[in-house]
């Protein structure tokens, strides 16, 4: 047996190119005493893996050239030395894009899944995505009913969910911002959005002007560029952004400027903040209910993409930055 992982092996300039990553293989690791070996089956495939790439100060520090690729993921436990694991167990944590992974007994290590649950489901909806859709649309954003929403990046993993739970919590509109004709049906047929924008066709700050006469009341920014800066333009008054991505601009080899409509924040009473769903974790549980009645009840839908093949992550990667998903992209292995 061997374990194949996925190591940064330059720093990208733009997209993830075949020369950023190599597959080196070595042998899997012995668990040693409190610890148990995973064999990973799925990996979460997130715009942030991009950001540790790069070599700058960040929230946790940059990935290592010759350092596995960090990422979440779900495993199963195939033998164990600890009384956390159970040999079957399925958990999940941070995996790295690598055939096994050792889990130890630490609190800071995996999580068991309870039965019963789709893995894909804990790393979309009842995971990060979801959480971070949950707490920034309502502590962050704090959605209020009569409130008009708009949230870009909306046929995504946190966008799509970010929409559905403005609308849950009473919101009079939400308009989503999206990439293609079909993402744009899709989150107004099936997820329940009152209208799209389909932002590589239409002029957005014209669109947002019809569909928002009285102005965005609460802003999901997923995107940054040149989207954040046609909501500023047309935030109401005390009017709310919330950062939580800044997609657009992952693959930039320089800073962009930063928006021209800065300004209105100061002329609409406005507020635009940040947030990193890490700050939530001792809340996780709580979202996880509200989130697994509204899938019950039909009032949370969701869609993953699903990229076959450890060998094949880079690759998915860079579907986020080309638009070539729809809901959460996940490798399976």
């Amino acid at each position: 047996m061997t374990n194949r992982h996925i190591v940064l092996a330059e720093r990208p300039s733009g997209m993830v190119e075949e020369s950023t990553t190599r597959i080196d293989v070595g042998p899997v690791p012995e668990p040693g005493p409190g610890e148990a070996l995973v064999g990973v089956r799925y990996l979460s495939i997130d715009p942030t893996i991009r950001t540790w790439m790069d070599d700058a100060p960040g929230y946790l520090p940059p990935i290592e050239l010759g350092e596995t690729v960090r990422g979440a993921g779900v495993g199963e436990v195939v033998s164990s030395n600890c009384g956390r694991y159970a040999v079957g167990d399925l958990v999940v944590g941070f995996t790295g894009w690598q055939d096994y992974v050792l889990a130890d007994e630490g609190a800071a290590s995996m999580q068991v899944i309870p039965p019963g649950i789709d893995p894909p489901l804990v790393l979309s909806v009842l995971g990060v995505t979801g959480m971070t859709a949950y707490f920034g649309m309502i502590d962050v954003g704090g959605v209020a009913e009569g409130d008009t929403v708009v949230v870009s990046g909306a046929a995504g993993a946190t966008g799509s969910v970010a929409g559905q739970i403005a609308r849950i919590k009473g919101a009079d509109k939400v308009v989503g911002i999206a990439g293609s004709p079909e993402k744009c049906a899709w989150i107004v047929e099936e997820l329940g959005f009152d209208a799209a924008v389909n932002y590589k066709a239409d002029d957005v700050a014209t669109s947002l002007r019809s569909l928002c006469p009285e102005g965005i009341d609460l802003y999901y920014d997923n995107v940054g560029g040149p989207i954040l800066d046609a909501c500023l333009a047309q935030l109401a008054m005390r009017g709310r952004v919330v950062l939580c991505g800044a997609i657009s601009i992952y693959n930039e080899t320089s800073r962009p400027p930063g928006p021209r409509n800065i300004f209105n924040l100061i002329v609409k009473r406005g507020r635009m903040e940040g947030f990193l769903v890490l700050d939530y974790l001792d809340r996780f549980p709580e979202a996880q209910i509200d989130m697994v009645g509204w899938l019950a009840e039909g009032r949370v839908k969701h869609a993953v993409h699903i990229v076959d093949g450890l060998e094949q992550a880079p690759q998915a990667l860079n579907l986020l930055f080309t638009g070539g998903n729809t809901g959460k992209v996940m490798v399976k292995l």
